[in-house]
């Protein structure tokens, strides 16, 4: 039978009179480590367990226990969408690590028990939010026209978008680029030469951690005589 908190009580009873209380009570100091929307890489505790980002959200998770002595603990990371009844995951490790893909809120509780069972700490408990998705393009760009602005033809807007191709082709069907990761894009050219001034056409296929998938086509007007002033 698991006894909660009553850990202090116990050690006053093992430990010589000499060790502080303070010293001597396990405890565990979990630490949830990931890159936020800015591309900096923070760090929530149980103080502060909110997490917010955008899929997909890598997040590293840590029970950093501390004054364990003789005690062995067991940790148990339990993953639940708000909302549902049951954990669609448990992880056992001391460090774990996991990739959040699904828009909406997941708590990850941390449950550390010691000996087998004889005591449990107080559960920690993190809370993961993964923001809805989006996805827009420009409708125009203007490569190699002499200064440094939109040279890339590629998604003006992107939030959580987990599955990503698209696709440039010319007015006669044929394609001139693709690419999978929806922060790069095209730089007007075919096989090292600048293409001519003129329309071209966009099919980009997507789908978001919310499920929503994206077909997007629309038509690409390359502006090199274009200055942005």
């Amino acid at each position: 039978m698991r006894t909660k908190n009553l850990i202090p009580a116990l050690l006053a009873l093992l430990l010589p009179a000499s060790v502080t209380a303070q010293e001597a009570v396990p405890d565990v100091n979990p630490t949830a480590t990931y890159t936020d929307n800015d591309g900096k890489t923070a760090e929530s505790d149980k103080d502060s367990p909110q997490i917010k980002g955008q899929a997909p959200l890598a997040v590293t998770f840590a029970a950093n226990p501390t004054n364990m002595g003789d005690y062995t603990p067991t940790f148990e990371w339990h993953f639940r969408q708000e909302g549902e009844a049951r954990d669609f995951m448990v992880r056992y490790e001391e460090v774990t690590d996991y990739t959040f893909t699904a828009a909406g809120t997941t708590k990850v509780v941390l449950r550390t028990t010691l000996n087998n069972g004889e005591a449990e700490l107080d559960s920690i408990v993190f809370s993961v939010t993964v923001s809805e998705s989006k996805l827009t393009f420009p409708n125009a760009f203007s490569p190699n026209n002499g200064d440094s602005d939109n040279n890339i033809y590629k998604a003006k807007e992107y939030q959580s978008i987990v599955e990503f191709h698209a696709y440039i082709f010319n007015r006669w069907g044929q394609q001139l680029y693709d690419w999978t990761d929806p922060a790069e894009g095209w730089d007007g050219t075919y096989r090292g030469k600048d293409v001519k001034e003129g329309v071209y056409f966009l099919l980009c296929r997507a789908k978001g951690a919310d499920g929503q998938e994206y077909v997007i086509r629309k038509d690409v007007n390359l502006l090199r005589s274009y200055y942005n002033e």
